[in-house]
């Protein structure tokens, strides 16, 4: 298979449009096997991260399947299939994306306060809480509906912990609209993931130890930088 090494850094997107290319072209067929991780990773002179990116751009654009411990198989080659075949909440989400951005700034000023709340006014039955919600997390990870829900239930939980029925209102109503949008970028990009899912399963256990010590600053800025993770995700699909 024949690349370009790349001569900037974290240039996924250039490693996505030559794979795409050779896709279109024929050169890689319906039902071929694409080297591993680490061979492509040494082909493109880039990271392992940065190749398991692009990987999962065109997974979601429906050309390849992903399977664990089972490399990357080409599944579409058909032009018109490209744009995001099974995502139509994606197709939604460009055209409101301003929308959509106001929704992640609103959930990013909500979130952080939340954590820095709860730390304050966390029990020891919340503690317990998150405390269940981190192994189901863990052993949720590679398996995309749950690892969702467990993410899901770990944030409203942690609203929860604020003891403030106004912040569990706000959380709800600005968490329906973006779930209902990103829903499939998640599952795409985020829980089948495993090297993700362990990411934030660790950001997730960080916060929870901030919580549980009572420690407001860094409780806030474990979140802050959680969220800022997830957004970077979102973000290249819009």
């Amino acid at each position: 298979m024949d690349v370009t090494k790349l001569t900037k850094r974290n240039h996924y997107e250039e490693i996505t449009e030559q794979l795409k290319g050779l896709i279109l072209q024929g050169q890689l067929k319906v039902g071929d096997k694409l080297p591993s991780t680490k061979e492509l990773s040494e082909k493109f002179g880039v990271g392992r991260s940065t190749t398991r990116e692009a990987l999962s751009a065109l997974r979601a654009m429906g050309l390849i399947e992903i399977r664990q411990g089972g490399g990357c198989t080409v599944i579409s080659s058909a032009p018109a299939e490209l744009d995001m075949p099974n995502l139509p909440e994606l197709e939604s989400l460009r055209v409101n994306r301003t929308k959509l951005f106001e929704l992640l700034e609103a959930r990013h000023a909500l979130e952080v306060s939340n954590a820095s709340i709860a730390a304050e006014k966390r029990t020891e039955e919340d503690l317990a809480q998150l405390g269940s919600l981190m192994q189901e997390m863990k052993a949720s990870i590679g398996r995309e509906a749950e690892g969702e829900r467990t993410d899901l239930l770990f944030h409203l939980s942690l609203a929860k912990a604020t003891h403030n029925s106004i912040m569990v209102h706000l959380f709800e109503s600005i968490m329906t609209p973006i779930e209902a949008a990103i829903r499939e970028t998640r599952r795409v990009e985020i829980y089948a993931n495993s090297q993700v899912a362990e990411q934030l399963y660790e950001e997730h256990f960080q916060i929870v130890q901030a919580v549980a010590a009572q420690d407001k600053q860094l409780a806030a800025a474990k979140m802050r930088a959680h969220l800022e993770h997830v957004e970077s995700i979102i973000k290249r699909y819009v």
